[in-house]
């Protein structure tokens, strides 16, 4: 395993060369495949994953089958840190939503070197910090705005850590998100398309206006945007790109 920078993990990347020596051995670099379905709520945790690209949903299962997201993983974090804190099952569901690579390490050998570093247990502090921010304002969210501004920040997202238009994205995908019928997300589709803020909607594909989808979602992205971002500048490396994409509008 080469050592991660530039356009991969940024925790990774950000880790002094013997602290990240303490997780290379054991660290596997694997596809991330589209709808792979990486951990399952109720599954105990088995691997943390590192994204290098790609984005990776955290769904919340209901008992009546319903589904929403609560966070989402790219290149600026990780998927298992929390395992750090005791052995529990998964409380979530995590879902690749675009296709990339990661690197894979098991999660007692990152519990190893985690003890043994005071910088990897830095950088999972950090991490474990922006992803409460991204849980409880992604919640209050989800609970106070109306679903339209809700997805055009869910699409936004997902933009910001693909750092394209184009985003891979199914109507069915964004249904489970939302957590509303398809025949929801259509109308909700039909009112972006019209406003501009979705150019396209090819199959399996949704181009996106990045400053007038920005101008239909709610406050919620850039103010998790800019905390995540304030979070990770701790552990940002020089020369790095930074957690998340530079090109979407504030």
């Amino acid at each position: 395993m080469t050592r991660a920078g530039g356009i991969g993990n940024c925790l990774l990347a950000a880790l002094p060369s013997g602290d990240f020596a303490l997780l290379a051995p054991d660290l596997k670099r694997v596809a991330l495949d589209q709808d792979a379905l990486l951990s399952r709520m109720g599954d105990q945790v088995e691997h943390v994953v590192f994204p290098h690209s790609g984005v990776i949903s955290l769904m919340i299962d209901m008992a009546n089958g319903q589904t929403v997201a609560s966070a989402v993983v790219g290149c600026e974090g990780a998927l298992g840190t929390l395992s750090v804190l005791g052995s529990s099952p998964s409380a979530i569901t995590a879902v690749v939503r675009a296709a990339g690579t990661a690197s894979l390490i098991p999660v007692s050998r990152f519990h190893a070197a985690f003890s043994r570093s005071p910088a990897i247990r830095h950088a999972v502090q950090s991490h474990i910090t922006a992803m409460l921010v991204q849980l409880q304002l992604g919640g209050a969210c989800n609970a106070l705005h109306p679903v339209q501004a809700r997805m055009a920040r869910w699409l936004l997202n997902f933009r910001d850590r693909i750092d394209t238009d184009v985003l891979p994205l199914t109507q069915e995908a964004l249904s489970e998100i939302l957590g509303v019928r398809r025949t929801t997300v259509t109308l909700l589709m039909r009112n972006l398309r019209s406003s501009g803020a979705i150019r396209s909607d090819r199959r399996g594909h949704i181009e996106v206006d990045p400053f007038r989808l920005a101008a239909a979602a709610c406050e919620c992205h850039g103010t998790i945007r800019l905390e995540v971002e304030k979070i990770f500048s701790t552990v940002t490396a020089p020369g790095n790109p930074g957690p998340i994409g530079s090109r979407t509008p504030d």
